[in-house]
C-alpha cells in the first residue's frame, strides 16, 4: 500500500523581476499570489495560481479568476469580476462593477468602464477605453 504525504505550499515565494530585483509574493487563501507592496482588500479575492504584481490595487469584493494575471499599476475596482486566465496589463484600469471573461487580454494603460462586459477570448488593445454595454465592445481611442 502506498502512502501519500501531506506537503503544504509555502505561504510565500520570490522570484527576481526583469531588472534583477527580488520580489516577494505571499500566497493568499485561494491560492493566489500577491506581491508585497500591491493593496488587495480584506475581502477580494485572488484565484489558485493567479498573480497580483507590485503596485496593483483590487478593491473590495472583487475577484480574480485562476490563472489570472494583474500587472504592476493595474486596478481593478469594487466588486469587478475577472474570470479565469486573464491579463490585464500595466495601468490598465477595471471599473467598479465590470465584468471580463475568461481568457481576455488587456492591453497596457486600457480603461474599462463601471459596469462594462468585455466578452470571453476578447483582445482589447493598449490604450482602447472599453464603455459599458454587451450589445458590442465599445473601444475608444
Amino acid at each position: 500500500m502506498v502512502t501519500m504525504a501531506k506537503f503544504k505550499l509555502r505561504r510565500y515565494e520570490e522570484f527576481e523581476d526583469e531588472s534583477g530585483r527580488t520580489v516577494r509574493y505571499r500566497r493568499g487563501e485561494a491560492g493566489g499570489l500577491v506581491a508585497d507592496d500591491a493593496r488587495v482588500a480584506i475581502d477580494a479575492v485572488v484565484g489558485d495560481q493567479a498573480w497580483v504584481d507590485p503596485g496593483a490595487r483590487v478593491d473590495a469584493g472583487a475577484r480574480i479568476g485562476a490563472r489570472s494575471w494583474v500587472e504592476s499599476g493595474a486596478v481593478v475596482g469594487a466588486g469587478a469580476r475577472i474570470e479565469s486566465e486573464v491579463h490585464l496589463g500595466r495601468d490598465v484600469i477595471v471599473g467598479a462593477g465590470a465584468r471580463i471573461g475568461p481568457r481576455v487580454t488587456v492591453g497596457e494603460g486600457a480603461r474599462i468602464g463601471d459596469g462594462a462586459e468585455v466578452p470571453p477570448d476578447a483582445r482589447v488593445p493598449a490604450g482602447a477605453v472599453v464603455l459599458r454595454g454587451r450589445e458590442h465592445l465599445a473601444l475608444a481611442a
